[in-house]
């Protein structure tokens, strides 16, 4: 997989090198490029920003360094601009995801990053101040996937570390990347055997620490067992810490041992095929 990331601070990016991802980068799995959008202006102070027409607060980035930029990078240029290796749509190879992170974009979820994790190419480009003129955000629409993402209901000084947040959450999806290949299985919000909940309480060794030891059932070799405590720990926690997980859960994807847990929490299967809370349901 290709990653592009264009911003006027590269060095926030150095994370990029470290970890899973920085790993993922030495064995030739992640193509990750760097490029400061800087390199695209031309005047002596390298203005990537204006007043916001109509007036208010803050400053907004300016389009032309953007466009050269994008056309650059998606035309085949290497980093900063030099143009030495083609690739894309360009070319005839295979098109970008042009990836906007912004806190008025749609939800980034573990589904989303396993959408984005099966695509050969992420183009990135994290902003500042008020954000991108939309002019650039619609004229590349014409032309390419662009997905606008945020990473929660909050505003950050800029889409950096969005990008870091992203890029780390596709990267470990990709073949090869975990150590374990089936590490990401149980993952919460995972689809598959945990069914979109939050993941359950994890333990190691020491088996007692500061008095606390470790359930008695994770040490019973019953696989069948600490199956079943698992997926109840996970009931409790995302009852507990998510429960629009459980109203948007379908009923007949659980299992009855699935469905007793929940009643023991307060939840129950309405005629609408959704969970509700019981009246007078305690929350834990």
């Amino acid at each position: 997989m290709r990653l592009d990331v264009i911003t006027i601070f590269p060095e926030y990016l150095e994370p990029l090198n470290v970890s899973l991802v920085g790993k993922a980068r030495e064995r030739g799995l992640l193509d990750v490029r760097v490029h400061d959008l800087r390199n695209w202006t031309h005047d002596r102070h390298h203005t990537v920003d204006d007043t916001p027409y109509g007036g208010g607060p803050g400053m907004v980035m300016k389009p032309e360094p953007w466009g050269e930029a994008l056309d650059a990078v998606i035309g085949g240029a290497g980093a900063d601009g030099d143009a030495d290796t083609p690739h894309g749509a360009v070319d005839g190879g295979p098109a970008p995801v042009i990836v906007v992170p912004t806190p008025s974009g749609v939800p980034f979820t573990q589904e989303a990053a396993a959408e984005l994790a099966a695509r050969p190419w992420l183009v990135f480009t994290p902003a500042r101040y008020e954000g991108i003129d939309r002019r650039v955000i619609e004229d590349y629409s014409d032309r390419h996937e662009v997905r606008e993402v945020s990473v929660g209901d909050y505003v950050l000084a800029g889409g950096e570390a969005p990008v870091l947040v992203m890029v780390e959450a596709i990267a470990r999806l990709l073949p090869g990347v975990l150590g374990n290949a089936e590490s990401h299985r149980d993952d919460s919000f995972a689809d598959g055997s945990m069914a979109g909940l939050l993941e359950g309480p994890v333990y190691t060794k020491p088996p007692a620490w500061r008095g606390r030891t470790v359930p008695d059932v994770l040490v019973s070799g019953h696989h069948g067992r600490i199956a079943r405590w698992r997926r109840d720990e996970a009931l409790r926690r995302t009852s507990a810490h998510r429960p629009d997980l459980i109203e948007h859960a379908v009923p007949q994807e659980m299992d009855r041992a699935d469905l007793l847990t929940l009643a023991e929490l307060g939840w129950v299967a309405g005629s609408d095929g959704r969970f509700g809370r019981t009246p007078g349901a305690v929350e834990e």
